[in-house]
């Protein structure tokens, strides 16, 4: 049996039932969304120098980089980011749903689930139980799942989660990311200065290594997916399929001129 989401599917059927926020409703609820305020967290992504890639060798020089400025290891940390296409029948239906869109699973939120579907500017919060309800209904599948994998340090106030981007059932490394964290603000406006100035420390640091490249940071429009000024783990979601997008943009114009 199948059974298809259509775009108007997320944007009621979730909103209504099982979602806990949307671009619709984030608006109306900030009482809610209040609630789930978190530390303000960058998510950068390594790009690498024209004519190089990543390897193993850059996220190990990464990681001792962090200890070399103190950083104390606390142990592993992980995310989850899945590409989903509709299982269509009839390419007559293709406009109804949403062809490419992502589902991301965070370690800081066990128990939920988001959905970015970047070309309507949606971000969906639902519980983790979703992705057994999709399997089942056989609605969407999974294109491609990537696992951002690595550990955690803490350097005062500081978080950093370093990481390796490799596909599930694969040891192929396809990129690099990092999660920088300040636990005292949660407030994406008065968080700037201070996270500018720690990155600035940070590349610093990173680039007496001589590495082939450095991390990036691109700040995705937050108010375009109604998120409020207030960091929730939504905004760590949109940042996620913010630098996939770019990642795979880097990666596209190299494969080019290799072949």
């Amino acid at each position: 049996m199948f059974c298809f989401f259509p775009l108007h599917f997320f944007q009621v059927y979730f909103q209504d039932s099982i979602i806990l926020s949307s671009k619709k409703n984030q608006r109306a609820e900030g009482s809610v969304s209040a609630i789930n305020n978190m530390p303000i967290k960058w998510v950068l992504h390594w790009r690498p120098n024209a004519g190089t890639t990543v390897n193993s060798q850059i996220v190990n020089e990464v990681s001792q980089c962090v200890e070399s400025i103190n950083g104390i290891k606390q142990g592993r940390w992980k995310a989850t980011l899945s590409f989903y296409k509709p299982m269509l029948r009839e390419q007559a239906n293709t406009m109804e749903f949403p062809r490419d869109f992502l589902g991301i699973s965070l370690q800081e939120q066990p128990n939920k689930y988001y959905f970015v579907i970047r070309g309507q500017r949606m971000i969906l919060e639902a519980e983790s139980s979703i992705q057994t309800i999709m399997e089942k209904l056989q609605s969407y599948k999974t294109r491609v799942a990537l696992n951002f994998e690595g550990f955690q340090y803490q350097l005062g106030d500081f978080q950093l989660r370093v990481g390796k981007v490799v596909p599930i059932h694969s040891e192929s490394l396809r990129g690099i990311v990092m999660e920088m964290e300040y636990l005292p603000i949660s407030s994406w406006e008065k968080s700037h200065q201070i996270m500018g100035e720690f990155f600035d420390i940070w590349q610093e640091a990173l680039g007496k290594r001589s590495l082939p490249g450095h991390f990036v940071h691109i700040e995705p429009s937050f108010s375009e997916f109604g998120l409020s000024d207030q960091y929730t783990s939504q905004h760590t979601a949109v940042q996620y399929a913010s630098i996939m997008a770019q990642m795979i943009a880097t990666v596209q114009p190299a494969q080019a001129v290799r072949n």
